[in-house]
């Protein structure tokens, strides 16, 4: 790969190199390994192991090689989560009042606000309270840079060629589980679309992916049950020719989830998201 690497405390940048560059970003906040000796968990690692977007940083790796940015986290959503507002914060989690504006949302009512509550299964992270300190000390390190580092790609793209199209990658696992708001043991999609009910992306964008993925014989469901977070809420304004999409993949499609080793198909799934990243690449060179 010829690229520009870009290593940070929160995260990594590979980028294409200048002369190749064209206006698409992917980010994968949720792929992270690096759990910061500050944790301190109640849980086993294999418990929380299971909050990770495991391999979907592998899964895009090859965007740079199209002229895309990729932004990848080296933190764990389950230690900070860079795909909430500062706002959703858990009283319930800290050992005093926070300092700041508190506007919680569902995800933290069910324990999967900016800091995890609890793990994917229900059960506590901590047998303790975290300070204040502590949780600033998450965001200031970690949240922060992560964000600062994904605005200033999107906005060089931007400012280069008038547009840009961010891809916030994700995963899911095959059913809801216990802490999910619809309850659990919903299955999912194969892949599931979010552009926010349609004010993150244009419909052409949208329907661009869907359809490149549903041609390789994939289901896909679009904004049900994920609509997309913060990290393609703060960014896009698809008026303005900037869009923001979230795509998440089912985990049954390449991984066993409870040993975490790569399925038979996982070689085909990465095929496939190889073949998005070239007709989003493609769409992108013909809009700017």
């Amino acid at each position: 790969m010829t690229a520009v690497v870009s290593q940070l405390p929160s995260c990594t940048v590979v980028d294409a190199l200048p002369a190749a560059r064209i206006p698409v970003v992917f980010d994968s906040p949720h792929s992270g390994l690096y759990y910061p000796p500050d944790f301190r968990p109640a849980l086993p690692m294999e418990e929380l192991r299971k909050a990770e977007d495991m391999y979907v940083d592998a899964f895009y790796a090859d965007a740079p090689n199209h002229g895309a940015a990729l932004l990848l986290a080296n933190f764990p959503r389950i230690y900070i989560d860079a795909n909430r507002t500062l706002a959703d914060m858990d009283q319930g989690l800290l050992d005093e009042t926070w300092p700041e504006p508190l506007e919680p949302s569902i995800k933290t009512e069910c324990g999967l606000g900016l800091i995890w509550r609890l793990a994917s299964n229900g059960q506590p992270i901590y047998s303790r309270k975290l300070s204040v300190a502590e949780a600033k000390a998450r965001i200031d390190t970690f949240y922060r840079p992560y964000h600062e580092a994904l605005k200033h790609l999107l906005d060089d793209r931007y400012a280069t060629f008038g547009t840009v199209y961010h891809i916030d990658c994700h995963s899911m696992p095959e059913f809801s589980g216990p802490n999910s708001p619809e309850g659990e043991g919903v299955p999912r999609a194969d892949f599931v679309l979010g552009d926010r009910d349609g004010t993150t992306a244009s419909p052409a964008f949208t329907n661009l992916v869907a359809g490149c993925l549903r041609g390789q014989g994939y289901s896909v469901a679009i904004n049900d049950p994920y609509k997309g977070v913060e990290l393609v809420r703060a960014y896009a304004d698809p008026a303005a020719k900037r869009h923001s999409l979230q795509v998440e993949i089912n985990r049954r499609l390449y991984m066993n989830e409870t040993t975490f080793a790569k399925s038979a198909d996982f070689a085909a799934t990465q095929a496939a998201i190889e073949r998005l990243i070239g007709v989003v690449a493609d769409f992108a060179r013909s809009q700017a």
